[in-house]
């Protein structure tokens, strides 16, 4: 069953509640890049956290859904690291056009990932921009999505944010990526 008939069967059963989406891989197969650790501590008590306490009615309910929200576009968007893995199809079809190379692309990427002060989000739209998201908040043009909180990176790369970006984009999953730049998955 594809993904997006998944969120629309668990979004009509659980109007009121949320949920947070399993994992497409082991818990210990995004290492070298994510440990174990950081995604037991990431996804299994952070991400879980905002829809439980959502759930439960505890906290900020806006804040905790677009947490939500996020963590599940994020963790569904990675796979086991690969060697050179690149965009390809739509996605590399969008950053050539827009960015002329993939390495213009991370480049510039990293220029505003760096440029967020403490937590947030960075991302490239539907439409090859780049744009950042302030704590939570729900956007409906997000195609690649990556985590720029403490609790994604510091575990394991203590405080070389530069790094974790350098690194995360062998677990991008781009066939994703590129479903989500056609709008056929959330």
């Amino acid at each position: 069953m594809a993904i997006r008939q998944v969120l629309n069967l668990v979004e009509a059963a659980n109007k009121d509640k949320l949920v947070l989406l399993p994992l497409l891989y082991s818990r210990d197969s995004l290492a070298p890049v994510k440990s174990q650790a950081t995604i037991n501590y990431h996804y299994g008590k952070l991400a879980k956290g905002y829809v439980d306490r959502y759930n439960k009615g505890e906290g900020n309910a806006e804040f905790n859904k677009a947490g939500a929200f996020l963590h599940n576009i994020y963790f569904a968007g990675l796979q086991p690291p690969k060697t050179g893995n690149k965009p390809h199809g739509t996605s590399a079809a969008l950053i050539d056009r827009r960015w002329t190379n993939f390495d213009r692309f991370k480049d510039e990427f990293g220029k505003v990932a760096m440029s967020i002060q403490g937590s947030g989000w960075v991302y490239m739209t539907r439409g090859g921009e780049i744009k950042t998201i302030k704590n939570h908040a729900e956007r409906k043009d997000i195609a690649l999505l990556i985590d720029w909180w403490e609790h994604a990176w510091a575990l394991d790369y203590a405080s070389n944010k530069k790094k974790y970006l350098d690194n995360i984009w062998r677990c991008i999953d781009w066939e994703r990526v590129n479903r989500r730049i056609y709008g056929a998955i959330k």
